[in-house]
């Protein structure tokens, strides 16, 4: 059963920008700018989209404000109606066990998939995440993992009515080159020959949810290993983030 939470200050609280700092490895990467265009982002979702905790967790000031950061991230270049099939933003404590259809001889019958992390529906519905994952792989970039990535990217996925892994992209020319580049690297992830991990190759849609999330997370090795792929993907984020880790690292070593 869900249960809403209202807060007298529904957007960013007041100490937010120290929160990401000790909680976000992918917000310390970000520069002045580009930190405070996420938290008008962030502040966005907060204020305009209903958050719900599931069976009486509570939405902490910090739950909130690095699952709106994170989930901003991904925007943060992109046009203002990005999120707007974001109704609800669901935040369990722990992952969840899902039943879905599984295909046999015999109609309507369903399978345990398991534990899941996150799920994102079509249309205005909602976002789920869980905070266990989300706190621990927003604290550590290295695990390659981001739920609020994974589950957010499949929004984006969803602004065109399907979940194909091709997102909207007007630039036909870049579009034509998406499809090349990530119809081979799905090809590649499905032979076991892929900077991704094995989920991307599912479907489409996941393909496009974990190669947006390694993007994020692991970016000098998909840069590396799977230029083109980070290509594609720098184009349509209009976001570097292997070039941030290394003004980041350029700045830490240079001498004062």
């Amino acid at each position: 059963m869900r249960r809403l939470f209202h807060h007298d200050r529904p957007g960013l609280p007041a100490n937010w920008q120290d929160i990401l700092t000790a909680r976000s490895g992918l917000w310390r990467l970000l520069d002045a700018d580009e930190q405070a265009r996420l938290g008008v982002l962030a502040e966005d979702l907060l204020a305009t989209k209903r958050w719900e905790a599931a069976r009486d967790f509570e939405l902490t000031d910090e739950v909130r404000t690095v699952i709106a950061a994170h989930a901003a991230l991904l925007a943060l270049e992109l046009d203002s109606a990005s999120y707007d099939g974001v109704g609800t933003i669901v935040v369990r404590a722990g992952a969840m066990r899902r039943v879905a259809p599984m295909a046999g001889p015999v109609a309507g019958v369903v399978a345990d998939v398991g534990a899941v992390d996150g799920e994102a529906h079509h249309g205005d519905g909602p976002v789920m995440v869980t905070w266990s994952s989300a706190r621990r792989e927003a604290a550590n970039p290295r695990l390659g993992r981001d739920v609020v990535l994974h589950e957010f990217a499949h929004k984006l996925d969803m602004r065109d009515g399907v979940s194909d892994g091709t997102p909207l992209i007007d630039d036909e020319a870049l579009r034509e080159r998406w499809i090349e580049v990530c119809t081979t690297e799905y090809e590649n992830v499905r032979a076991g020959n892929s900077v991704l991990r094995p989920y991307a190759g599912t479907n489409a849609a996941e393909f496009f949810a974990v190669a947006s999330e390694t993007f994020f997370t692991q970016p000098r090795d998909v840069e590396s290993l799977k230029p083109d792929l980070y290509d594609v993907l720098r184009a349509f984020y209009g976001q570097d983030p292997a070039a941030r880790i290394r003004t980041r690292i350029a700045e830490a070593t240079t001498p004062n």
